[in-house]
């Protein structure tokens, strides 16, 4: 098993593992929004949401996937910033929001990448679509695949740029899966366009619809979204110190509540929570026993550094405990899950997350065998 595999298992893990106990966990403000959900970035953990799973119109939100897909393109070569992909009719006829780009002519990845972001450019996601993918539609059928991929299962993209279709959703988990993808996969491209306030082009000034870049400078990206089906949709991250949240409020009444709301959600995230790193990269956290192995211990622990977050000023009450299977033979392949880490806080199950084995080891020699054999017959 790859160490990338590793990573996203027990990122997964986290996003699905119980929240603090009812006891203990904070009090989430309430929101005025269909859907909300406020991810913690660095141990992937959901500190509130509600109806997380609802399926809804996810707006230019879509464009994350577009971004993603593209910047995909770019790191594979297939693509260059410089390289230019000429505007077809059918992208400039594009409606709702648009960067202006002029039928016929041919316009730079990197200005595309920017009136797509900054401007919310519908026109310039087509551009970009069929510059990749040839046509839109087969762009659409590469985001549906990366959806799944990234584990989006309640999404369904036909477009790239997120004009309504009633075959068109996602969800506030899915686009948090997304939005997270985003930065941790891409954190150069992502602080290079996200940020942006602003973003001419045909001498045409347009700032980005992100407010929160002024009103908050911990706040820098992620996504806005309206339509009259979707209502009103902000996906902001906010990074204060070492932490970085991730907020994702859907189906607002203006763009004023889906500012005001986030930023809410953010500041309680900050306030209300902790992270605690447990175990770092690689870090050799147990050390179980091997049976009829080449060596009786195996390195077991992580593919990236362990984080959780636990509700402020329960750090000291958190309590881990390595459950393995019993006997663990040989041979064990590096990647190879070994056990389950179960975290506890304040005497409450917490969490359950995968280990894995940090190196292989491989069987012993006839002699070794037997000797644990034997071993085993009196334990």
């Amino acid at each position: 098993m790859s160490l990338f595999r590793q990573a996203f298992l027990v990122l997964a893990a986290l996003l699905c593992a119980p929240l603090a106990i009812a006891q203990v966990q904070p009090v989430a403000p309430s929101l005025a929004a269909k859907s909300w959900l406020l991810m913690e970035i660095g141990s992937g953990q959901i500190l509130s949401a509600e109806k997380p799973d609802e399926k809804l119109d996810p707006a230019s939100l879509t464009k994350l996937m577009t971004a993603y897909l593209t910047f995909s393109a770019l790191r594979q070569k297939t693509l260059s910033l410089d390289q230019t992909l000429p505007v077809s009719e059918k992208a400039w006829r594009t409606g709702g929001s648009k960067m202006w780009v002029r039928v016929g002519h041919q316009v730079r990845v990197d200005d595309l990448l920017k009136g797509m972001i900054v401007q919310s450019g519908n026109d310039a996601c087509v551009v970009l679509a069929e510059g990749i993918a040839g046509s839109e539609e087969n762009f659409a059928q590469m985001m549906n695949r990366e959806a799944q991929r990234l584990g989006m299962n309640n999404s369904s993209f036909r477009n790239a740029s997120g004009l309504s279709d009633p075959q068109h959703f996602s969800t506030a988990r899915d686009l948090s899966l997304l939005a997270s993808a985003l930065i941790r996969d891409f954190p150069e491209e992502y602080s290079r366009y996200y940020s942006m306030k602003e973003f001419s082009y045909s001498n045409i000034k347009q700032p980005n619809r992100n407010r929160l870049l002024w009103l908050d400078p911990s706040v820098d990206g992620v996504k806005t979204g309206h339509t009259e089906a979707a209502g009103y949709c902000l996906i902001a991250s906010a990074l204060r110190g070492p932490r970085r949240l991730l907020s994702v409020v859907l189906g607002t009444a203006s763009d004023a509540t889906r500012i005001n709301e986030s930023q809410k959600l953010l500041n309680w995230g900050f306030a209300a929570w902790e992270t605690v790193p447990l175990y770092a990269k690689d870090q050799a956290a147990f050390s179980p026993r091997v049976w009829k192995g080449a060596q009786n211990q195996v390195k077991a622990g992580f593919a990236s550094d362990f984080i959780i977050t636990v509700p402020k000023g329960m750090a000291d009450k958190i309590k881990a405990e390595l459950v393995a299977p019993q006997p663990l033979m040989a041979p064990v392949q590096a990647g190879q899950q070994i056990g389950t880490l179960k975290l506890s806080l304040d005497g409450e199950a917490y969490g359950d997350y995968p280990v894995y084995a940090l190196e292989s080891v491989p069987l012993a020699g006839v002699v070794g065998r037997a000797v644990d054999t034997v071993k085993l017959w009196f334990n």
